[in-house]
């Protein structure tokens, strides 16, 4: 059987230097890190036998709390199979717990540091909950689009800066929507967010791919293996190949690359919340 290096997905905080990481490999196993992004050091949060859908997640301003969407296929139990969660990033352990049962809807964003809404408010059951913490139920978000994974993440683009510069469609089941983000000295971050059926193996059905594009000239330097990007301050970050990675930019293009930090070598560990 063909393997693949773990995907990489992360969050960063916007009123805060941390990120979380989500990292998912082998396909049913999953583990969140905390990134504390000005040490460039990693710790671990825990691990899930099981799927986060990573772009149904988001992190507060402050990089306090972590809401998900997961899935263990248990749908007996207590979670009903499938759940959206709050915790104390990076962990997983649940202070907000809703069980939902289906894939549908799920996870939700950040509108401040304690208040947040929730995808598919009306679908969830409420297991366990938190006075800290206060769900938005009038807030709604614009830029999304169906019932899956971009009902939350293009309201997370948007919000974070991305614009939203063309839709690409190759048939109903192959769909393209491309961001780009400003990085200065005159580059653009093109993301290519797809949703396709069929998708390239080693990808799901919500996949990205990236380009960095000189504004003022012809240069396009596509970078097909980058499957997640984006600017940290004043410096570019990317994701390939279970590889965390930053980088400048000159004119000519990438220089001074260096490695933050290398996923491939976890395995699933038991892990307990300190709380």
């Amino acid at each position: 059987m063909q393997s693949f290096p773990p995907r990489i997905h992360v969050l960063l905080a916007r009123e805060a230097p941390v990120g979380v990481v989500i990292r998912r490999g082998p396909s049913r196993q999953v583990c969140t890190l905390l990134w504390d992004r000005r040490t460039d050091t990693f710790a671990l949060g825990q691990w899930l036998k099981g799927r986060i859908y990573e772009r149904r997640c988001d992190l507060s301003p402050d990089g306090t709390h972590f809401i998900y969407f997961a899935m263990d296929g248990k749908w007996h139990s207590l979670s009903k199979g499938s759940w959206s969660a709050i915790s104390l990033a990076p962990f997983l352990k649940a202070m907000t717990f809703f069980p939902k049962g289906d894939c549908w809807n799920g996870g939700g964003l950040f509108i401040e540091n304690d208040r947040y809404w929730l995808n598919g408010d009306g679908c969830h059951a409420r297991r366990r909950d938190t006075t800290i913490l206060h769900r938005d139920e009038s807030y709604r978000p614009t830029g999304g689009r169906g019932g899956e994974c971009l009902s939350v993440y293009y309201p997370r683009l948007l919000r974070d800066g991305w614009i939203l510069n063309d839709h690409l469609s190759a048939g109903i089941t192959d769909q393209c929507d491309v961001f780009e983000k400003a990085l200065g000295n005159g580059w653009i971050l093109r993301k290519y967010a797809h949703a396709q059926v069929g998708s390239p193996m080693g990808k799901g059905c919500y996949w990205d791919e990236h380009e960095l594009v000189r504004s003022q000239s012809d240069l396009c330097l596509k970078q097909p293996e980058w499957e997640w990007a984006d600017l940290d301050g004043t410096r570019l970050i990317w994701a390939k190949t279970g590889l965390l990675w930053t980088g400048s930019l000159t004119e000519a293009g990438l220089a001074e690359s260096r490695l933050l930090y290398d996923f491939n070598g976890m395995t699933f560990k038991r892990c307990t919340a300190p709380y």
